[in-house]
């Protein structure tokens, strides 16, 4: 029924095969619950997974969009594609962080690779004991706005670098994660710590979990190029591209409000106190939610 309709449409199929197609949807929903509780049926879950992926795609796909739709999927769905896809997530945080450890120890080890990095007017603002960001006070709105199209300029490579079976995702996050190692290492080493961590904590609360995020859809795209198992290799493609499009859909809010606090309150004068309270809520909101219990349904996948 599913290579019958095509690529997300239903005008090749009868009413009688469209009310087939959502019986059986329902069945194998069902199926898939059972074969998650069986340890050693995974290889049939995770091709049932993909199958119900595909047909969720096909048979919702002329489903109109409305602002309840959108609240409903933020509340419920995001939560569930973001639980499926949790190993990609690991992957991308490993990824990341094995570039910060690099950076901060190439930093310690050898100075010059900072400057090579940072550039010489931002290593000689740290070494004036300055933080760089002083200047994004006194035109907040433009700031705003160039950070989040350049937030999402990041997280859309590490995404898109999945069709490069890959390569292009791990060298976007290796090379975040770098950075930030080198930065924090820098500040650290002329006792700006605390300055740093109080711009990143509101923000980047926010802002770094999308990016993860971002690299995790470039990882389930690539793991849908390299390894297509069960499919040919378009059909696996395409099912990879939609769940991975689902994953980084989630993150554009998150990088809207990460953009407007980072052009507005990050680099202000408020107390520092007040900067890590406001990081430290966000990101439990955050985990609160991406982590948070799910009906029966959504587990399914069926929501």
């Amino acid at each position: 029924m599913l290579s019958q309709a095509g690529a997300g449409s239903l005008r090749s199929l009868t009413r009688a095969e469209l009310a087939e197609t959502a019986l059986l949807y329902r069945q194998v929903a069902g199926d898939l619950s059972t074969l998650r509780q069986d340890s050693t049926a995974r290889a049939y879950a995770d091709h049932v997974n993909q199958l119900l992926a595909r047909a969720h795609h096909i048979i919702y796909s002329t489903r109109g969009t409305s602002f309840s739709n959108l609240v409903r999927y933020m509340r419920l769905g995001y939560p569930a594609v973001f639980q499926r896809n949790l190993r990609y997530v690991v992957l991308s945080l490993l990824v990341m962080l094995s570039g910060t450890a690099l950076g901060a120890i190439l930093t310690l080890a050898r100075p010059q690779f900072m400057h090579s990095m940072l550039g010489p007017q931002m290593v000689a603002t740290i070494e004036r004991h300055q933080m760089w960001t002083q200047s994004v006070v006194s035109a907040a709105p433009m700031w705003s706005s160039a950070i989040m199209t350049n937030n999402l300029t990041v997280c859309f490579v590490a995404f898109a670098g999945g069709i490069t079976f890959g390569v292009l995702t791990i060298y976007s996050m290796f090379r975040n994660g770098l950075l930030l190692g080198v930065i924090g290492v820098a500040c650290a080493q002329h006792g700006m710590t605390i300055d740093l961590l109080s711009f990143l904590a509101p923000h980047g609360s926010l802002e770094l979990p999308s990016i993860v995020l971002a690299g995790a859809a470039g990882f389930r795209l690539a793991h849908g190029v390299l390894f297509p198992g069960f499919y040919r290799w378009r059909d696996s493609v395409a099912t990879a591209g939609v769940e991975a499009a689902r994953l980084i859909a989630g993150i554009i809010p998150l990088l809207v409000i990460a953009g407007t606090l980072e052009g507005f309150f990050s680099p202000s004068s408020a107390r520092v106190w007040l900067k890590f309270t406001v990081g430290g809520m966000l990101f439990a909101l955050l985990n609160l939610w991406l982590f948070r219990p799910l009906p029966p349904v959504n587990a399914a996948g069926r929501s």
